[in-house]
C-alpha cells in the first residue's frame, strides 16, 4: 500500500477508535499486523503516538464551551454546591492521579503486553462481555429517568459526581494500561456505571479524564522517543521530509475523524447505550484470538 494512503487509513482507524469503547491500541496493533508494519521500527512507533495526539487534541476544541463554563464556575460550581475537592475539574485531576501513579510504576509490565495479540483478543472479548452485562443491568434505570424511585442511578450529570466515584473510575482506568484491548473509555464508562452514574455522565467524565491522561502518557512516550531514549527510539534528525509529511497527514486525519467520532458517540449513547459496541468487541476479540492461534500454529 502507498505510504500516503496508509497514513490516511491509520489516521482514520485511530480517530474512529480512540473514544469509542473498542480500544484504539488494539485496532492499531491489528492494522500493523495486517499491513506488515514493524513494531521494532522506531519511526512507526512514534507515528502511532503522533496520530494519537491528533485524536486527543480534538477534545479541548469540542468541549471548549463546557470547559470555559467549568473554569468560570470554579470552585463553587454552576449550582454553587461544589467545593475545591469535589468540583468536576478537581475530580478529573484526582482520577488522573489515581491512574497515573500505578501506571507509571508498572510501565515495564505494560510495555511487555503491548504487542501480545492473545492478550488483546482476550481483553476485547472479556471487556465486551462485561460492558454488555453492566449496560443491560442499567437499562431499566436509564429508561426510568431521574427521580424514579426504582432507579439505581444516583448521578445523572458529571457536575454532581462524588469524590469516591472519581477515585473508583481512576482505579478502573489502570486496567486499560495493563491489558491493551481493554479500552480506556470502556473501563472508565463501565466503572462509572457501576458507581451509580448514568451513561451520559460516565461518558462525559471519561472524555474529560482522557485529556490529561492521554496527553501525559503520549507526551512522555513521544519525548523519550525523539530524545533517543527508551525502547526503539528515533531522533528527530533521523526523520526524512517524506516521513514528516506522513506524520502530518496522519495527525490531521486522526484529529478530524476523532472530532466527528466524539460528536456521534455523545448523540448515540444518550439514546441507545453501549450494547452495539460490546457486541463489536466480542466479535473482533474472537477474530483476533483465531488470528493469533493461526500465527502460533
Amino acid at each position: 500500500m502507498n505510504d500516503y494512503l496508509l497514513s490516511v487509513v491509520l489516521g482514520i482507524i485511530e480517530g474512529l477508535t480512540e473514544y469509542l469503547p473498542v480500544s484504539s491500541t488494539a485496532h492499531l496493533r491489528i492494522a500493523e499486523s495486517l499491513f506488515h508494519l514493524s513494531l521494532a521500527d522506531g519511526y512507526w512507533k512514534m507515528y502511532t503516538i503522533v496520530i494519537q495526539l491528533g485524536a486527543i487534541l480534538c477534545l479541548p476544541v469540542y468541549f471548549r464551551d463546557r470547559i470555559a463554563k467549568l473554569l468560570s464556575t470554579f470552585p463553587q460550581g454552576e449550582n454553587r454546591d461544589r467545593t475545591v475537592m469535589n468540583h468536576p475539574l478537581s475530580l478529573v485531576l484526582i482520577a488522573f492521579v489515581v491512574t497515573a501513579i500505578p501506571s507509571f510504576l508498572l510501565t515495564k509490565v505494560i510495555g511487555k503486553h503491548l504487542e501480545s495479540m492473545p492478550i488483546i483478543g482476550w481483553s476485547l472479548l472479556i471487556g465486551g462481555i462485561v460492558m454488555w452485562i453492566i449496560d443491560a443491568a442499567k437499562a431499566k434505570s436509564e429508561a426510568a429517568g431521574p427521580g424514579a424511585p426504582s432507579s439505581s442511578i444516583r448521578t445523572w450529570k458529571m457536575d454532581a459526581m462524588s469524590l469516591g466515584q472519581a477515585v473508583w473510575i481512576g482505579f478502573c482506568q489502570i486496567f486499560s494500561g495493563l491489558f491493551p484491548g481493554t479500552s480506556r473509555s470502556m473501563s472508565t464508562i463501565a466503572g462509572g456505571q457501576l458507581a451509580g452514574m448514568s451513561r451520559a455522565s460516565a461518558l462525559e467524565f471519561s472524555f474529560f479524564l482522557s485529556i490529561p491522561t492521554m496527553i501525559a502518557a503520549t507526551g512522555y512516550t513521544l519525548l523519550k522517543s525523539v530524545m533517543g531514549k527508551g525502547e526503539n527510539p528515533i531522533g528527530v534528525s533521523q526523520i526524512t521530509s517524506n516521513q514528516w509529511l506522513l506524520l502530518a497527514i496522519g495527525f490531521v486525519v486522526s484529529y478530524l475523524v476523532a472530532y466527528a467520532s466524539v460528536a456521534f458517540f455523545m448523540a448515540w449513547v444518550r439514546k441507545r447505550g453501549f450494547v452495539p459496541f460490546a457486541v463489536y468487541r466480542i466479535v473482533v476479540g474472537i477474530l483476533v484470538l483465531a488470528f493469533a492461534a493461526r500465527l502460533a500454529g
